[in-house]
């Protein structure tokens, strides 16, 4: 039995009656013809599916808390769904907050991360009075107290701590390790609690909150990070004679982009989850506490696929084929930034399976425009579809209108109907903000 982070396909992806790729009744060739291609589609049965398998495997712990990591893929429909479905939000920015209000998420069920807040988002954080705040370091400690005496309000918190901890990733997704951007290091643990019990009495501190980075395979480093987190909380209990009750374990449960890759199924997450803290907190003598896990590219990422249109190719004797299509890096850039893997098949019907191994290139000016190198395909021509699977995750939220290119339109799919919940960008607002002087 798989999981949906280990499937490289949405649920109810097959061929129909007609050949052509379908998915929860939609045949995507139809897709394509309707709204043009490049095409974000989201399949909301994936995407529920994934939802409620997180809430039951975490069910075991009744102190909890679930947070989407919105930064992973915001929309406001798709904020409507996890909100519908009981979740909660991790935020990280002034942008995301909005797009949370016009969902109609009320701020009580969201939590505030990010290594630079800015004065505006802070201060409308707490005009919205968000549940939390994880402040990331010194400088966030006293201007956000600022901020909340102006107000005459008291903000809780969670301090965001770096456990220390590296995880087999890449480097530009890892967030643990000693060397971060991110969180108070250890040793500086001690100053920011008396700094806050001394000084700043606008700032209410809950709890801790660590994140060791993103596409994990792993699993002991999930029991690692909650060992360090409840040392410390017993640490700080010994020498201020305060017990937090709460902390945040982050996210960064891996997908599976490619046949090789393995991740853990969530249940299993859960359960090491679970008994780490009850292990530690029976050798710590600590009260249980309240639990945060911020999922993101796994409750997203295997409901969506993009789908492009086949351009020009180009065949180098000896070498490689290429075939473009119409997007690229900018609604795609994992890829070139940190060289990621993606599966995709021909979304036609043909009428032999004849495989090319060919690389997929974007039309981007940009000799590192890859979207997937050495990838056999079904005999693939300029006119026909291309399914680029997994792409729900960090594809929509990092794009961007390099080149002048517009940015695709987006849909939800479902028991064979599909809704426009992104449009397709326009010339006009490409322009809007331009000012001639």
């Amino acid at each position: 039995m798989s999981f949906v982070n280990q499937n490289v396909k949405p649920l109810n992806t097959k061929r129909n009656e007609a050949g052509n790729l379908e998915i929860s009744g939609c045949d995507l060739s139809e897709l394509a013809k309707k709204y043009s291609t490049p095409l974000y589609v989201m399949d909301e049965v994936t995407l529920r599916k994934m939802a409620l398998d997180y809430k039951e495997a975490f069910s075991i712990y009744k102190n909890m808390r679930m947070m989407y990591a919105s930064k992973a893929l915001m929309t406001t429909a798709i904020a409507s769904i996890f909100y519908n479905l009981g979740f909660g939000f991790d935020v990280v920015s002034l942008g995301e907050m909005y797009i949370l209000k016009n969902a109609g998420v009320d701020f009580s069920h969201a939590t505030f991360n990010g290594n630079n807040k800015g004065k505006d988002e802070l201060e409308y954080a707490l005009e919205n009075d968000i549940a939390r705040i994880s402040v990331d370091n010194f400088y966030e400690l006293e201007l956000l107290n600022e901020i909340a005496h102006e107000k005459g309000k008291i903000q809780k918190i969670l301090l965001r701590v770096t456990p220390g901890i590296e995880c087999h990733t890449h480097e530009y997704i890892q967030t643990g390790q000693l060397d971060s951007k991110f969180g108070f290091d250890l040793n500086m643990v001690d100053e920011a609690v008396s700094l806050i019990i001394e000084k700043y009495k606008n700032i209410e501190l809950k709890g801790l909150h660590a994140h060791i980075g993103s596409q994990i395979f792993e699993t002991q480093v999930f029991e690692d990070e909650i060992q360090v987190l409840l040392e410390e909380i017993k640490r700080i209990k010994d020498k201020f004679n305060i017990e937090l009750n709460e902390i945040n374990v982050g996210g960064g449960l891996g997908v599976t982009y490619v046949d090789t890759d393995a991740p853990p199924d969530v249940y299993k997450i859960a359960d090491i989850t679970v008994k780490a803290i009850k292990k530690y907190c029976n050798l710590y003598n600590l009260k249980e506490p309240i639990l945060y896990i911020e999922p993101g590219r796994s409750l997203v990422a295997t409901a969506g696929v993009t789908l492009y249109t086949i351009g020009s190719s180009k065949n180098i004797e000896g070498i490689r084929k290429y075939i473009s299509v119409d997007g690229g890096m900018a609604d795609n850039p994992r890829p070139s930034m940190y060289s990621a893997e993606y599966f995709g098949e021909i979304v036609n019907a043909k009428t032999e399976y004849i495989p090319q191994k060919v690389t997929v290139a974007g039309k981007f000016c940009e000799s590192g425009d890859i979207l997937i190198k050495d990838i056999e395909l079904n005999s693939p021509k300029a006119g026909d579809i291309l399914c680029i699977y997994d792409t729900g995750a960090y594809c929509y939220s990092m794009s961007s209108n390099y080149n002048g290119v517009l940015k695709p339109a987006m849909v939800l799919i479902n028991n064979g109907k599909s809704d426009i919940i992104v449009r397709r960008q326009t010339l006009e607002q490409l322009i809007q903000n331009d000012v001639i002087v």
